[in-house]
């Protein structure tokens, strides 16, 4: 729940919830891990990189078949939710806004870390994201029903869907909470790793679709009946 408009690795700060918002042991049980990780290295010498990836999507990442309201990446749910002629539930509005980030451009990033090139990642902290990808989770359901809408097999599926709006209590129950942006800071794998991402967000979401709905149609059609 970090104020700042992007989040820095080594200036931000690292804001958590209460405890009876139970959703943040996740964040705190990584976080945790992270100051061992960098305790170590600064008192006995372990050799570390840590690296935070923001909401990558792409094809291979997940497997339209095993979509799991309320466990699953957001983009796969949405598809899924489509090409099954079910509604996308909005959980409180879908006024929370997420970097996608595309998962060939991350792979680049995690390549020059595994490199390492004279000792560049040796020690840091990296954000692999896409602070201009950023939008909202209602922007990306919008976004996504109307490219499906380009594919003539999911056509009318995509002009069926309905977007509904969902409470987080009735979605996920109690000890629910969200923060409402997630925007990263490159700069630091920029200048010591000479990373960028190139990939905007339509081009993001058309390869991962061409994925899913051509590469894997087969799959589909089995998954929906058809």
């Amino acid at each position: 729940m970090c104020p700042d408009a992007q989040f820095n690795e080594d200036s931000s700060h690292l804001v958590l919830g209460p405890i009876h918002k139970e959703r943040w042991i996740y964040s705190c049980a990584k976080q945790m891990l992270d100051r061992v990780i960098y305790a170590y290295g600064k008192h006995e010498g372990l050799r570390y990189t840590l690296f935070r990836p923001f909401n990558w999507i792409g094809p291979r990442l997940d497997s339209i078949d095993t979509a799991k309201e309320g466990s699953s990446r957001v983009l796969t749910q949405f598809l899924y939710n489509i090409i099954m002629g079910e509604p996308i539930n909005l959980v409180d509005g879908g006024n929370q806004r997420r970097s996608f980030t595309y998962l060939e451009d991350g792979i680049d990033c995690l390549m020059k870390i595994i490199e390492n090139h004279d000792g560049c990642a040796d020690g840091g902290i990296f954000n692999i994201g896409n602070p201009r990808n950023d939008l909202s989770v209602k922007e990306l359901a919008f976004k996504l029903r109307d490219l499906v809408k380009e594919y003539p097999l999911y056509r009318m599926r995509a002009e069926s869907c309905r977007i509904l709006d969902v409470s987080s209590e009735e979605f996920y129950g109690g000890g629910y909470q969200d923060i409402l942006t997630r925007v990263p800071s490159i700069e630091s794998a920029w200048k010591r790793l000479g990373w960028r991402p190139v990939t905007p967000i339509d081009e993001a979401l058309r390869k991962t679709l061409d994925f899913y709905l051509v590469d894997e149609g087969e799959k589909i059609e089995r998954i929906t009946g058809q």
